[in-house]
């Protein structure tokens, strides 16, 4: 039987470990080709082992996002050599300081938007070409709700993820009309290793699990999703459109 992304090359950010991972996997047991980029060779070897034991195929690229420069050199080898890229999964992320804006030092401050923010713009300048060589390139955001609550205590990964939803709403009104879809998924509370951070006396059995969510991703990043420019919410299992504050 014919998987549905069969000969499709997808690119996941932070694919390491957590929901990055879980995705790398769920794609690739969908039939793309995974491109994984992650800061841990380690990491990255366990993601491919378990991607050939299901048959897939994945190319690793250990890689610091904030390394502008890579990333344009990545784009260049994925035009070399597949000459398209049909999913663009931006997942990775950190949480920066849990602390009053007034205890941020700037330096740390900036640490957080390099990753969050500039990384996943350079991610688009260097690879939508690509994404529109594809016949239906997808693109899929990973935010939170802490940008839309301002969440308390964590003002820099809140105010990143703003940044991040902004971006990628504009790039989705910029090419509206080519065949490029460019959305956005919330995860909300899930077991992975920044929940921990966050949260260190919550009982991680009470959350789902990364490959739970991973599930919910896949759709987005397949040539038959029409939306662009929306927010998935996977706590209520709901695709949602921006609007003004009322």
């Amino acid at each position: 039987m014919t998987k549905p992304l069969a000969n499709r090359i997808a690119l996941v950010t932070g694919a390491s470990r957590g929901i990055g991972y879980a995705t790398a996997i769920a794609l690739a047991k969908a039939g793309a080709h995974i491109v994984a980029t992650a800061r841990t060779q380690g990491g990255l070897e366990e993601l491919d082992d378990e991607i050939r034991k299901d048959g897939g195929s994945a190319t690793l690229v250990p890689l610091n996002l904030t390394d502008s420069d890579g990333i344009a050199r990545l784009g260049a080898g994925l035009h070399e050599r597949y000459g398209k890229l049909d999913i663009l999964v931006g997942n990775a992320g950190v949480l920066g300081p849990s602390s009053p804006i007034g205890h941020i030092e700037l330096k740390t401050f900036t640490d957080v938007m390099a990753v969050n923010v500039s990384a996943n713009f350079q991610l688009i300048r260097c690879m939508e070409p690509l994404l529109k060589q594809s016949d239906a390139g997808r693109a899929v955001f990973i935010t939170s709700g802490a940008a839309n609550k301002a969440t308390a205590y964590v003002s820099p990964y809140a105010a990143s993820k703003a940044a991040l939803e902004t971006l990628a709403r504009a790039w989705a009104q910029e090419t509206a009309n080519t065949k490029l879809r460019v959305n956005l998924f919330n995860p909300g509370p899930v077991r992975t290793r920044m929940r921990a951070t966050l949260m260190p006396g919550e009982d991680p059995a009470t959350l789902d699990t990364p490959e739970q969510v991973a599930e919910f991703i896949v759709p987005l990043c397949a040539p038959d999703w029409t939306e662009t420019g929306k927010f998935y919410d996977y706590k209520s299992r709901t695709l949602m459109s921006f609007r003004a504050p009322a």
